[in-house]
């Protein structure tokens, strides 16, 4: 029979093992994890809340830090009307820094050498001597000068002005401030200026915008985010410069203490009451800072620090 090799062929075909699978893939095995050990870490973090702990015992049970006479005095008249001296202080010697820091900052980037030279010698000048000394000077420049008078140079006057009237001893201590303010903010606009790219204030000067324009409308608004947080250090930092004025009796807030505690000889709970109300202004100024330097710094800033104080998720939703 034909049929016979054709289905002994099939049988040996259907009997001849099937042909091999590849094997199935057996899953890796998983990696456990095990976070490192910091036992240095906890130990500090232990002595830290101990010493935080031994440090509100001891502001609680020492009967030395008189929390009743702080309490009576931290809104008193007298300490009320030194703190809003104190911010007015440092209002307008930093309104005298930062415009007249600007000033001398483009100064000193001037080609011309006379300018420059001018610019440099007003900043090495008011670092090179002490803030105090700068306040009792110009407090007490009517000895020096009693009469201020305008006029041709070197030519007749036609205006004079008492140098009691005209530089009070208030104005004598916002003009120290302020002028040696003005020569550490020159640097730190200077420092700005020099960090934004020099191509666009070439692009600018091709497009025919003057020097002044090119400054206001372009490099300002960019060296925004070096100048921002330096200058809310600087403010901070003239805040308790303001209580160097107590050697000349302006009336701060902390000559208001010093003749406070002078009568009831409570000198440390006036202090803490000084040391209240700087924290609590430093505070408002900190935050204060901390929404200027996010709104010049928008677009630079990690996705992790926009949200409100460095925390949260930006507006967009993106990580």
């Amino acid at each position: 029979m034909t049929e016979g090799p054709d289905r002994t062929k099939e049988t040996e075909d259907a009997a001849a093992p099937a042909e091999a699978e590849p094997a199935a893939r057996t899953p890796p095995e998983q990696i456990v994890a095990v976070p490192v050990r910091h036992p240095g870490r906890w130990v500090a973090a232990g002595v830290l809340l101990v010493l935080g702990a031994m440090l509100v015992h001891s502001l609680a049970t020492n009967p030395a830090w008189r929390w009743d006479v702080v309490w009576r005095f931290l809104f008193s008249s007298r300490v009320l009307s030194g703190l809003w001296l104190t911010i007015e202080l440092t209002a307008l010697a930093m309104v005298i820094g930062v415009v007249l820091g600007i000033i001398v900052a483009v100064m000193r980037l001037s080609p011309n050498p006379i300018v420059s030279t001018i610019a440099w010698l007003y900043a090495w000048f008011f670092r090179g001597t002490p803030v105090l000394v700068q306040v009792i000077f110009w407090s007490f420049i009517a000895i020096l000068y009693p009469v201020i008078s305008l006029g041709i140079p070197f030519g007749p006057e036609f205006v004079y002005f008492d140098s009691n009237l005209l530089i009070p001893i208030f104005v004598g201590a916002v003009l120290g401030f302020g002028l040696n303010e003005a020569a550490y903010m020159s640097e730190i606009v200077r420092a700005g200026i020099l960090s934004v790219d020099s191509g666009q204030t070439e692009a600018a000067e091709a497009l025919g915008m003057t020097r002044l324009r090119i400054l206001r409308r372009i490099v300002l608004p960019q060296a925004m985010r070096v100048i921002i947080p330096p200058t809310g250090n600087e403010t901070i930092s003239m805040l308790k410069t303001t209580s160097l004025a107590s050697v000349i009796a302006v009336g701060d807030l902390f000559t208001q203490v010093q003749l406070i505690y002078g009568g009831n000889l409570q000198q440390i709970p006036l202090l803490v009451v000084a040391s209240i109300w700087y924290l609590v202004l430093t505070s408002v100024l900190s935050i204060a800072q901390f929404f200027i330097e996010r709104r010049y710094s928008r677009g630079t800033l990690p996705a992790r620090q926009r949200g409100l104080f460095g925390f949260g998720r930006p507006k967009s939703g993106l990580a």
